[in-house]
């Protein structure tokens, strides 16, 4: 088969009525997708921002962080998967932390990064108008740190997006039931759709942290990533 008779099958298994009902329809497979996705980036956001924004407040463990950091994207995902698979079982868990692994550096390093980049002549007008260090962080630092950590959020969300395939690897569901499946049943239309799919999904994400950006970012601010 080749590339345009791949292209005309795909577009036949994406428009057909019958891949956009059930439990193993479209919709309900998207929601899978998103739920693993959404639970994994909360979970790293509310570990990775406020240790990055502390770090960066008080310019400790900056190396820490980094190192860290840098350290958790070398890990395989897939690999992880597997090996969480074999420590534990064929469940959510497998997903769910690999992927916080895969969310947690950038947000951590954008936040730190963004926060310890704030000019000093800024913190020291809010120490002059009479802010603690908490109010100092949270009223100056973290509002100008915000384009880089919209960034790093952003760079998350479609990484934890893009490999949240995985969940079918480890027995559930997600859009990466039609690639995994697919490749076992040799049903190519299936796995070029549910690739289009993931990739449309990554998109959105984009066109989405885009819209967050220009909604809660300043004007003057959104140059800076």
């Amino acid at each position: 088969m080749n590339l345009a008779d791949q292209i005309r099958a795909a577009w036949t298994w994406l428009t057909a009525s019958a891949n956009w009902s059930g439990g193993d329809g479209i919709p309900h497979r998207l929601l899978e997708h998103l739920g693993y996705s959404a639970l994994a980036l909360l979970i790293a956001a509310l570990i990775a921002l406020p240790l990055g924004a502390l770090v960066g407040h008080t310019g400790r463990g900056g190396f820490v962080v980094v190192t860290v950091a840098n350290f958790a994207r070398a890990v395989p995902t897939l690999g992880l998967v597997l090996l969480v698979v074999t420590v534990t079982s064929i469940g959510l868990t497998p997903v769910i932390v690999p992927l916080i692994a895969l969310a947690t550096p950038p947000i951590l390093v954008n936040t730190y990064e963004g926060v310890r980049g704030v000019d000093p002549d800024i913190k020291d007008a809010a120490r002059g108008m009479g802010m603690t260090g908490t109010g100092i962080l949270l009223k100056a630092e973290v509002p100008v740190a915000l384009p880089l950590i919209l960034l790093g959020l952003r760079t998350a969300a479609i990484q934890v997006v893009a490999t949240a395939t995985i969940a079918a690897y480890a027995g559930i569901g997600g859009l990466g039931r039609y690639i995994v499946d697919g490749l076992s049943r040799k049903d190519y239309p299936s796995v070029v759709g549910g690739s289009v799919l993931v990739v449309l999904l990554a998109v959105a994400v984009q066109v989405a942290f885009a819209g967050i950006r220009r909604a809660v970012v300043s004007r003057g601010l959104r140059n800076q990533a």
